[in-house]
């Protein structure tokens, strides 16, 4: 793909390496910042410091800067898999010659000045010859190293405003392309260990990989738990792990670690989820509360509760993962993924929309029925159901940020949420609160019932919508209510196909034209069929949906049935904040854990 101006060759005149289909990456995260790797070693994605600062390897959308580490031997199968409930990934690659690996992953706990990157090379059956390679561009590749120097087994360099430290890299040298460049000879069962550092401030600590390491391992095994009692429980640890990754420890977590990745090739739908959207904040804490109260529920309601507290009514539905604005959407001068765009900013920060209100009651009152809801966040939810009260009348960009209209999931969402915090928060206005949800329920009801007795869009879009699922299925309308049952007979029969669920019609087009599947809505249909009783029927959409992933176990926004390919962002945290929701409460059902055979 070429702009205007540019040659074929753009994306390797800049040195990048050539894409591959999004399955195939796979994500290391500290919290703070994120990392793509590919199949053959490379570090295609990583933004330093934070998750919105710019990046320092840009390949993913055929930018410069690269930290490589591959097998010299080229004709090779790769392959690779994660220590099960962390975010640390075995690169593995079979050779003409032998079996070589890599392990790697960000050390936690993080800095969010420094990001620390640990790789550690094994030779595990033959001798191995690896190369290895590393160019630090910051601010998306405007900025290469200088200033490099050796002392020793590190290299030291600056790019742009940020400091670089590679240990473990004596035998590297500078490379006309202003890199560093090393050939590693390993005997058989030989392993090298390399630790790179991004700072904001010159560091002098050791780098000492043995302790990195160790405490890494660590951190993992309290921050993700067990999940045995769950339906999938490999899964459900598996999606903890990745939500761990995506949320800093200032409570903020992103929606995904990329930008710019197409839903669609050249309909110009790219865009940047390096930020923190309250709404799928929410849906992370609640299912989190589905399993236990656990570290994310208390950071989740945190994040939630500032917003509010500082905001108000006028709540963002995004910000960025330390409570700042979204800056504005601009370009960057890459050739961008294939089919996408060169995209950061967005302009969602700017919109109203009223459901973010509701969600962010439902994770108040999940966080109450743990125990765990200060008096801070109790006086959030306080906020939060005023703003509900002044503007639920108003139209709003809604869950999908479209254009404003009177959308049924914002209403119904707000009506869930001001019943479970009413129930949870035994205050002089929670009687308020109840009655405010009756109110809104009866005027949507009397707006939004199509005359087939199911839920339609808006009161002025008579065609089905997925996203109504969750709020019905978290009680809305009481579970024997024939609204439940038709709407999620309307969305089977309209908007499900292959056993996939798609988020609405796109005019006349045909399933799948449009878009990919939503996975989110292939999770809340599981949901929803669930609370209906019918728990082999939401097993089923649950395996369905939880297939739709790539061999690495990530999960992007959309996934493309006809191709089966990912579609969208990577990885998309509300699509393992449903799948952890789901395995946490399928759970609790004896007959769905003996449908599984778990």
């Amino acid at each position: 793909m070429t702009r205007p101006g540019e040659t074929d060759d753009a994306a390797a005149a800049s040195g990048a390496d050539s894409p591959w289909t999004l399955r195939d990456y796979a994500l290391i995260a500290d919290g703070e910042r994120g990392a793509l790797i590919d199949p053959r070693g490379g570090i295609a994605w990583l933004c330093a410091p934070a998750w919105h600062d710019g990046a320092v390897f840009n390949g993913l959308l055929g930018g410069p800067g690269r930290f490589r580490v591959r097998p010299a031997d080229r004709w090779n199968v790769w392959g690779g898999y994660y220590e099960d409930g962390t975010l640390i990934r075995v690169s593995r690659w079979v050779t003409a010659a032998g079996i070589v690996s890599c392990r790697e992953t960000l050390a936690v706990p993080a800095d969010t000045g420094r990001v620390v990157l640990l790789r550690q090379i094994r030779a595990v059956r033959g001798a191995a010859v690896v190369d290895v390679d590393l160019d630090v561009r910051a601010d998306y590749g405007r900025r290469p190293m200088t200033g490099m120097r050796q002392k020793g087994d590190t290299w030291t360099a600056r790019s742009g405003a940020l400091h670089v430290r590679l240990a473990g890299a004596g035998q590297a040298r500078p490379g006309p392309d202003g890199g560093l460049h090393a050939r590693l000879r390993l005997p058989e069962g030989g392993a090298h260990e390399l630790v790179l550092e991004i700072a904001t401030e010159p560091q002098n600590a050791p780098l000492v990989p043995h302790s990195l390491w160790k405490a890494t391992e660590r951190w993992w095994a309290a921050a993700v738990p067990d999940c045995s009692d769950t339906a999938a429980p490999r899964d459900a640890r598996m999606a903890y792990a990745v939500l761990s990754g995506l949320t800093s420890a200032r409570g903020g977590m992103v929606a995904a670690a990329t930008t710019a990745l197409p839903e669609r090739a050249d309909t110009g739908r790219d865009y940047d989820y390096r930020y923190a959207w309250v709404r799928d904040q929410c849906y992370a804490g609640i299912a989190v509360a589905a399993h236990g109260p656990h570290p994310l529920l208390e950071r989740a309601v945190r994040f939630v509760a500032d917003r509010i507290l500082e905001d108000g009514s006028a709540l963002r539905p995004a910000y960025t993962v330390d409570g700042g604005p979204l800056p504005p959407e601009n370009g960057l001068p890459f050739v961008g993924y294939p089919g996408g765009s060169d995209r950061t900013g967005n302009h969602a920060g700017r919109q109203f929309q009223l459901d973010v209100f509701g969600e962010a009651l439902q994770l108040f009152a999940a966080a109450a029925r743990h125990g765990v809801l200060d008096t801070r966040a109790a006086r959030a939810a306080g906020l939060a159901a005023e703003a509900v009260a002044d503007r639920w009348t108003q139209p709003d960009a809604g869950l999908w940020e479209l254009e404003n209209r009177w959308w049924t999931h914002s209403r119904l969402s707000c009506v869930v949420g001001l019943r479970e915090v009413s129930r949870q928060l035994r205050t002089p206005a929670s009687a308020g609160w109840s009655r405010l949800a009756d109110r809104i329920l009866d005027a949507t009801r009397s707006r939004c019932v199509h005359p087939d007795g199911h839920w339609q869009r808006a009161d002025d879009d008579p065609g089905p919508e997925a996203a109504l699922l969750l709020p019905l299925a978290r009680g809305a309308v009481p579970r024997t209510d024939p609204s439940l049952f038709l709407t999620r007979s309307e969305v089977a029969r309209q908007l499900a196909a292959d056993g996939y669920v798609y988020r609405f019609r796109h005019g006349d087009e045909p399933l799948g034209d449009a878009e990919g599947a939503f996975l989110l809505c292939g999770f809340t249909m599981a949901l929803a069929a669930h609370a209906q009783g019918r728990h082999t029927e939401a097993v089923r959409w649950f395996e369905r949906t939880r297939s739709a992933c790539g061999p690495t176990g990530l999960f992007a926004e959309e996934y493309d049935v006809a191709q089966r390919q990912l579609r969208g962002n990577l990885p998309q945290g509300f699509v393992h904040a449903l799948l952890l929701e789901c395995s946490a409460r399928f759970g609790e059902a004896a007959d769905a854990v003996s449908a599984i055979g778990w």
